[in-house]
């Protein structure tokens, strides 16, 4: 992969990471890091997380089923983007 690719692929990270961000903030009325355990911050309930599945997949044009709705690919923006990454194939 060369240098272009990388940056691209990178971009791409950051896009994705800047629109769950914003989603949060703007859902939440909180900012968050991308680091940030949602669900141990009291930031997240059951029904948000299904909010986040709708605008992941709505956003992305993915589709999250069966093990990739685990609690892990929610719990920050990190595990999200990476989320999002592989399901797009992206990686």
């Amino acid at each position: 992969m060369d240098a272009t690719n990388i940056r691209t692929e990178q971009a791409e990270s950051t896009d994705i990471q800047q629109d769950v961000l914003t989603f949060l903030d703007n859902q939440t009325k909180r900012s968050w890091g991308p680091e940030a355990d949602l669900f141990a911050a009291g930031g997240l309930s059951s029904l948000f997380a299904m909010q986040l599945v709708v605008f992941l997949e709505q956003t992305y044009g993915i589709a999250i089923r069966g093990k990739d709705l685990r609690l892990d690919n929610f719990r920050t923006v990190v595990n999200m983007v990476a989320l999002v990454e592989r399901l797009r194939g992206d990686r």
